[in-house]
């Protein structure tokens, strides 16, 4: 498998996922900073033009954050990432696409991208200031279902991999307040060896 990425993207929760895994893959990054997701060598591959991508062994691709991560755990059911139960897999896609959906591309993309919801260069830190508004928001729900657990639906979860990228975020990147038992679980997510490679191969660690 071939994991197109970019250090500290979205991606960074799959990858650490594959390190979970521990089985071979192969790291391809997509070079952000030059426009290569915009390139034709990427859009050939992936027309959406963005991470994280996961090329599969038989040639074909899966994109979007909630299905590589759902394909990797489902194809990895030793790990018990997903839960074996409907009402754990119905609460587990809830959590997921609240926070990808919501937290991340209405919360984050303000604030990395501002560009990208204004024509107006002026209206961009007002743009921001309601990304850090909805990441509020979020933050609190969140903490609300982690509570105090150890993991955000008690067993560890493909969840907490999307959880640790938005701590990531807030906490390495933009210095954003986070509630305490999210804080707890951000650093109990770094004490993990996978997520520690992680960190360490993408430039973090």
């Amino acid at each position: 498998m071939k994991l197109f990425y970019f250090p500290g993207a979205c991606s960074i929760g799959i990858h650490a996922l594959l390190e979970e895994i521990g089985k071979p893959y192969e790291l391809l990054k997509v070079d952000f900073l030059t426009g290569a997701q915009f390139k034709h060598e990427y859009t050939d591959i992936n027309p959406k033009a963005k991470v994280p991508a996961l090329l599969r062994d038989d040639g074909t691709l899966v994109t979007e954050w909630p299905a590589i991560a759902w394909y990797l755990a489902k194809s990895n059911p030793q790990l018990g990432m997903i839960p074996a139960d409907l009402e754990g897999e119905t609460r587990l896609l809830e959590v997921l696409d609240y926070m990808i959906a919501t937290v991340h591309m209405r919360g984050f993309t303000r604030i990395f991208r501002s560009g990208a919801f204004t024509p107006t260069k002026a209206d961009e830190p007002a743009v921001q200031q309601t990304g850090r508004d909805i990441i509020a928001d979020g933050f609190k729900l969140l903490s609300h279902t982690l509570g105090e657990k150890t993991y955000l639906l008690g067993e560890y979860s493909i969840g907490d991999l999307a959880l640790f990228m938005l701590e990531f975020w807030a906490g390495a990147r933009l210095n954003l307040p986070m509630p305490e038992n999210l804080k707890a679980h951000y650093e109990r997510m770094c004490a993990r060896p996978a997520v520690q490679r992680t960190l360490a191969a993408e430039g973090f660690a």
